[in-house]
């Protein structure tokens, strides 16, 4: 996001929510190493507990592959991909079991039409359009004493962070559904459960962190420009 120049309200509003969203990503980064060191009773790796899964809702036509990095999982409903990082495409451990299932989530969601990841994925245009040039053309709108651009950067920006608000759900959804299926289907047992909770939990914290940022930082903008009709 772009936030320069800074101001009062950057200082008031955008800058402790940013902590907060490195205070999360330092959380789930640690819970994630923490239960990457303890393994399943069941030796089962990331790909094939996502696979079970997948196979489990009758979900035949999306393809589980690995990708390089650490915790770049995602599923890509464009190509139907469930795309799993170093860390967890082979790994029997419980951090990686407990992602794996999460990707498959968003994998059974997509096939069901969750409403939520639907109006997600409808919003994802407009939403990387306003992230990126809403809060230029908001500021340049101010400095330029252009009260059109200031409104249409705002409304833009406003886009992107319903596309944050949105995602929670979405994202919340995914690891309850994962959680579940990982304990109907004697994935993990009871503790094991308990680790793959605290690693979504805490990867949900980063979303929560980011909608944060997403609204301070609309809320900034908003102040600024009734600052100026001031």
């Amino acid at each position: 996001m772009f936030f320069f120049p800074i101001d009062e309200y950057y200082l008031l509003l955008v800058v402790p929510a940013m902590i907060i969203s490195m205070i999360a990503q330092f959380k789930v980064k640690s819970t994630f190493t923490k239960y990457s060191k303890m393994r399943c009773s069941r030796r089962i790796s990331g790909r094939d507990a996502a696979a079970a899964l997948l196979q489990s809702n009758s979900i035949s036509d999306v393809a589980v592959e690995g990708i390089s990095g650490s915790l770049t999982d995602h599923y890509d409903p464009r190509s139907k991909k469930l795309r799993l990082s170093d860390s967890v495409y082979a790994q029997t451990t419980v951090a990686a079991v407990g992602v794996a299932a999460h990707e498959a989530g968003h994998a059974i969601q997509h096939a069901q039409k969750y409403g939520p990841l639907v109006l997600r994925s409808t919003l994802v245009p407009v939403a990387n359009i306003g992230s990126r040039f809403g809060p230029i053309m908001a500021i340049g709108g101010l400095f330029l004493g252009m009260e059109p651009l200031l409104h249409i950067g705002i409304l833009l920006f406003g886009a992107a962070v319903l596309f944050y608000l949105i995602t929670l759900p979405v994202e919340f959804n995914a690891s309850s559904r994962a959680l579940a299926l990982l304990e109907n289907g004697n994935i993990l047992n009871r503790e094991e459960l308990e680790g793959a909770k605290k690693v979504l939990t805490a990867a949900a914290l980063t979303y929560v962190a980011s909608a944060l940022t997403a609204i301070m930082s609309l809320l900034r903008l908003i102040l600024l420009a009734r600052g100026r009709r001031r």
